[in-house]
């Protein structure tokens, strides 16, 4: 028997979402080979001796990279059998079984491969057989440390840049998954509603443990939110600490929760932690509302200064466009963000996000939408929107160009900042503003940051998505099945 698990994107990061589950088939006796398609080149042969074959599917860029490639070894090996699996497989079924999928996987999805992987080898899977697995499942189970044998090397993937100009390798790894909270625009809602599960910390700090044997000097944990069970967490940073004192690491966590919790910012930059990644969206009231984010724009500024007092980073991301956004707020954020020192510390690519609202979004739930949305469209797998206002879906254009242009050239954050601004104010036909020439700007590491910032809430343009899919292209192919 075997499988073939394959990942075409996940942030720059070394896929948990192949690791864990390889760990159940081989342990199973399950031949396994494991391709990043981000990272290395794929291997048709591989795909044609495969019995299984089984996509991973986290991020809304992940799926749209991999339905060409589902495409392609369903002819290439029409005896496989398909898989999808992540959170993206079951908000996408329907259109994921016209393309030739027949089995989805959400939620814990490690269980779900195993049975299927099983009655495959024993018993087959005809087409007329019924479906044994359910598309989500929300079972609790008892995890295994990844096997992350065949994998490209972490120094493949994206780095850590320090505030004194040095970058680090980086692990990844997840001691949870789901969330016990309802923003309507998260992924995460969709599958779990409500629901979280833990990794138990023997198995997390294990994994830790073979990565930082393999070159890691930080771990990013890829918690939806990594304080939904405080009383699993501290312990576990407590523990990464004591046995790894060299180590840094990275986690996200609401507004919400970094005020209800305020007490453990302490805590969390004596163990390590380098930066705090927190989805602040908008600083709008009326927005954050629409989105059930939990927070108002008086708690965000709390935080702020919660952290600054900490001496914690923080890292922000935003949906800065949305179908409520107006020209004036959108030069609000961009006035807060400055007069709270907070320029610097924004990723550029968060100044451009506009609002993804994939199939079986929660806010296909909520009211106020249909003077916006469109009908879905199945080649970009999203409900497309368009504002009222042509003004400020022209500027969210632009912006994306600004940033784009900017990065390329490599522009500092605060370069960047400064056209995003000129542009919203031409848009909104307001005076430039002056800039004198002896402001002093933040270099770009000031702030801790990984040097791949790429988010899953907003939809990639075709001219995005070509490169990414072109990765792997000058990469060194896996072994193959072990």
């Amino acid at each position: 028997m075997r499988a073939l698990l394959i990942s075409t994107y996940e942030l720059g990061r070394q896929p948990f979402g192949l690791a864990s589950p390889a760990a159940w088939l081989r342990k199973a006796g399950v031949e396994v080979a494991c391709f990043d398609l981000s990272r290395e080149a794929f291997r048709e042969e591989l795909a044609a001796e495969a019995d299984l074959v089984a996509f991973y599917l986290p991020m809304h860029t992940a799926t749209r990279l991999a339905v060409p490639l589902i495409r392609s070894v369903c002819e290439l090996n029409p005896g496989a059998h398909i898989c999808c699996y992540g959170l993206y497989a079951p908000m996408n079924e329907d259109f994921l079984r016209a393309q030739g999928v027949q089995t989805i996987l959400g939620g814990e999805f490690e269980q779900g491969l195993l049975d299927l992987a099983t009655r495959l080898k024993h018993h087959g899977f005809p087409p007329s057989a019924p479906r044994g697995e359910p598309v989500v499942s929300l079972a609790r189970q008892n995890f295994l440390t990844p096997d992350r044998q065949g994998l490209p090397a972490l120094a493949q993937y994206a780095r850590l840049m320090r505030p004194d100009g040095t970058q680090g390798v980086v692990g990844y790894t997840e001691a949870s998954r789901g969330c016990k909270h309802l923003c309507r625009h998260c992924p995460v809602v969709p599958v779990y509603r409500g629901v979280f599960r833990i990794v138990s910390r023997d198995v997390v700090l294990d994994d830790v443990r073979q990565q930082a044997e393999a070159g890691a000097e930080h771990i990013s944990f890829g918690d939806p939110d990594f304080f939904n069970g405080i009383g699993h967490a501290i312990p576990l940073v407590e523990e990464f600490h004591r046995r790894f004192p060299r180590l840094t690491y990275d986690v996200t966590i609401k507004i919400e929760h970094l005020l209800r919790h305020a007490e453990h910012l302490a805590t969390l930059r004596r163990t390590g932690c380098l930066f705090v990644t927190s989805a602040v969206e908008s600083v709008d009231d009326e927005i954050l509302e629409r989105l059930a984010k939990g927070h108002t724009r008086a708690d965000f500024l709390r935080v702020v200064a919660a952290f600054h007092e900490a001496g914690l980073a923080l890292q922000l991301t935003f949906v800065p466009f949305t179908p409520w956004t107006t020209l004036e707020g959108f030069l609000d954020l961009l006035d807060v963000l400055e007069a709270a020192g907070l320029a610097e510390g924004v990723a550029p690519i968060q100044l451009a996000i506009r609002l993804l609202i994939p199939r079986g979004s929660y806010l296909l739930e909520s009211s106020g939408l249909a003077n916006f949305i469109l009908p879905f469209d199945d080649a970009a797998l999203v409900y497309p929107w368009r504002h009222t206002d042509p003004r400020v879906d022209q500027l969210a254009k632009t912006v994306s160009k600004i940033v784009q242009f900017g990065e390329k050239l490599h522009l500092s954050r605060a370069q960047i900042f400064q056209n995003v601004r000129g542009a919203a104010r031409e848009a909104a036909g307001l005076a430039p503003l002056v800039v004198a020439a002896s402001t002093p700007t933040m270099r770009r590491a000031a702030v801790p940051y990984m040097n791949e910032p790429w988010y899953c809430c907003a939809e990639p343009a075709e001219d995005q998505l070509v490169p990414l899919a072109r990765l792997a292209e000058s990469r060194p192919s896996a072994e193959g099945f072990v």
